[in-house]
């Protein structure tokens, strides 16, 4: 095996560990609270989450990825944040009802929007190829909108200073990091008529 090749494949399973790695952290804390709260709003994000670990073991491999470091960067900080909050049963902003209510429709967008992509889901930016079904057909992140409306919730839920910094910084390289995607599928003829057709980014009529 090439050195080139060995190098994608030490980081393509470095990625998966790192991704394992973060959902055991997030699952122990999440998992605990709901055991003693019974508070529905941190395990369905706890769900959209773990999707992440079970698609990128199933990803297909490109050869069209955004090795540079910046991309780096940023994707571990939107990786990262989740794993980082922690339950606060005193800190709740609204209801339990309300927050789970909203995280179950985050949920179902992250759920319909990785089952389209299918095997086409990655961590890193990359051209796994273009996906123009579904949830894509409103916005061209369907699943970072339906991260951001989980998170949303969760913050609500544990309003900590530390909740709220932790996710408005990935959250924000979160949003960095779609238009790095979208810089790197530019290059891609079908994704420059897709992005002619599906105007926004990530919430309809706003963005």
């Amino acid at each position: 095996m090439e050195a080139g090749a060995r190098r994608a494949v030490l980081s393509d399973w470095a990625a998966r560990l790192v991704v394992g790695t973060l959902f055991g952290m997030l699952s122990l804390n999440l998992l605990t609270d709901f055991v003693h709260t019974h508070r529905l709003t941190g395990l369905w994000m706890l769900i959209s989450e773990s999707l992440v670990v079970v698609m990128t073991v199933l990803r297909r491999r490109t050869q069209v990825v955004d090795r540079s470091l910046v991309t780096a960067v940023i994707t571990g900080i939107s990786l990262m944040g989740p794993s980082l909050v922690r339950a606060a049963a005193n800190h709740a902003m609204a209801p339990d009802t309300v927050t789970a209510l909203v995280s179950s429709i985050g949920l179902l967008v992250v759920i319909a929007g990785k089952f389209t992509l299918g095997r086409s889901f990655g961590i890193v930016p990359a051209n796994r190829g273009v996906v123009m079904a579904g949830p894509y057909t409103v916005v061209r992140h369907p699943i970072y909108a339906g991260y951001l409306l989980t998170h949303l919730a969760f913050a609500c839920a544990n309003a900590t200073v530390w909740n709220v910094l932790v996710l408005v910084m990935s959250d924000t390289a979160l949003v960095i990091r779609s238009r790095h995607e979208e810089r790197l599928l530019a290059r891609d003829s079908s994704y420059q008529s897709y992005c002619n057709r599906v105007q926004w980014h990530l919430v309809p009529g706003l963005y």
